[in-house]
């Protein structure tokens, strides 16, 4: 104290006595000092709100993440299935002697098809993958503390189950019908025109499951020697056919070979015997018909949406499978958030725990398997009575919207809540005697 100013702990820095009121009286303020706010918190600055639509750097960090994942995925899973589907149609390389180009032209072409199915399945995937790995690596508890609500959080994930379910209705109502026209198409070509003039020497050639034709030589100039054929595409009649030489030629309705020199054989199922007409000339249809002039029947797969609805190509018993199939093209991609909010209820919701935990992830995983074992099961039951087709749309809609209120609804009503230590109000000082 000696040689020094005797400094009171209630002065300010500058020397100033501080402002005190007397009973209770609000003391008048300095012109230049600014309006001081009761409360111990510090008043935060306005600043311009940013939009909820418009993405962060976080939201573009975890989305890359996810998009690339998801097309690395959906692309290995998409190859694993063709390459089992394609082993069905080996023969018709193998026995019809079909070219590698055309098997891959015909087997490509049911590519998109795989996709549709499996695209909702590899958007689960992803999404738990990579927000496991996130919160393994406590990037999502950090994000968390930073004051991102689980939302915010989900963002990424919500906009990739949104680009794949966008996905899944170009593919489900364009690319997929088309292409499996196609498909039928080609395939009803080879196995009713191009596999007839394919025939081999000295091979028991399949044109259908009713129709073997065998040659023994074939001539430079396409003349067949030696043929047998075995026609059971009459029921009533199953007639064998043996010839001396032949020649292939194009019919109306596909391939027709010229027989010449030949007996037909034909068991009489009246009285048990053997006809038999023999020919110099006589000429059959090698193409496997299945309408009344060799046209293709359409398959529920390959029509629009609106002739799904309104069937007019599909026999009476078959008019609820259609209808079914339509509501399914409909509801499945939507399949996709369902599965993504699944995904993300396991991750971001429960207390968090220092070693990680593996019962929320595969409490989620065994979901979506019921979930998908459940679609299979209603699709039989709807495609034979459409009464139950409510229930393709509450298996697909309801699991989405449950664990969407089990994520965000807590985070919306605590931010609604106010807090008990939170003071009713921000009053300046001065203002109430204003």
């Amino acid at each position: 104290m000696s040689g020094s100013k005797g400094h009171c702990p209630w002065q300010g820095s500058n020397g100033q006595r501080p402002l005190i009121g007397v009973r209770g009286e609000t003391p008048a303020l300095p012109l230049s000092s600014p309006a001081r706010v009761a409360s111990v918190r510090r008043v935060p600055q306005k600043l311009p709100m940013r939009s909820v639509l418009l993405p962060t750097r976080l939201d573009r960090y975890i989305f890359r993440q996810l998009f690339g994942a998801l097309i690395a995925v959906t692309s290995g899973l998409t190859a694993l299935i063709w390459l089992t589907q394609s082993l069905r149609f080996v023969e018709l390389v193998v026995n019809r002697g079909l070219s590698l180009l055309v098997f891959m032209r015909l087997t490509g072409l049911l590519i998109p098809s795989f996709i549709a199915v499996i695209l909702p399945i590899t958007t689960f995937v992803v999404i738990q993958f990579i927000y496991q790995r996130l919160a393994g690596d406590r990037e999502v508890t950090v994000m968390s503390a930073a004051g991102l609500s689980p939302f915010a959080l989900a963002r990424p994930a919500l906009a990739l189950a949104l680009f794949a379910t966008v996905a899944g209705y170009w593919l489900n109502l364009s690319v997929v019908p088309d292409t499996l026209a196609s498909f039928r198409e080609f395939q009803w070509e080879i196995r009713n025109k191009v596999a007839a003039f394919l025939l081999q020497e000295g091979v028991f050639t399949s044109i259908s499951d009713k129709l073997v034709v065998y040659v023994r030589t074939r001539s430079p100039d396409g003349s067949l020697h030696g043929i047998l054929v075995d026609d059971a595409r009459d029921p009533a009649v199953h007639a064998t056919i043996l010839a001396e030489s032949g020649q292939l030629v194009e019919g109306k309705n596909g391939p027709r070979v010229l027989l010449m020199n030949g007996s037909r054989q034909e068991i009489d199922h009246q009285t048990g015997r053997l006809d038999m007409l023999t020919f110099a000339q006589n000429e059959i249809d090698l193409t496997d018909a299945a309408g009344p002039e060799g046209e293709r029947p359409a398959d529920m797969s390959e029509v629009g949406l609106g002739e799904l609805f309104h069937p007019r190509l599909a026999l009476p018993r078959d008019v609820p499978k259609w209808v079914a199939e339509a509501h399914k093209r409909l509801a499945s991609p939507l399949a996709s958030i369902s599965y993504a909010l699944v995904a993300l209820v396991s991750v971001l919701t429960g207390a968090f725990q220092r070693h990680g935990g593996f019962l929320r992830p595969l409490g989620s995983v065994l979901t979506v398997v019921l979930l998908v074992a459940l679609g299979l099961t209603i699709d039989g039951l709807a495609a034979r009575d459409n009464a139950l087709i409510p229930l393709i749309w509450l298996r697909t809609l309801l699991p989405g919207i449950v664990c969407g209120i089990v994520l965000f609804a807590p985070d919306r009503w605590s931010r609604r809540a106010p807090t008990a230590s939170e003071p009713p109000s921000e009053t300046p000082i001065g203002a109430a005697s204003a």
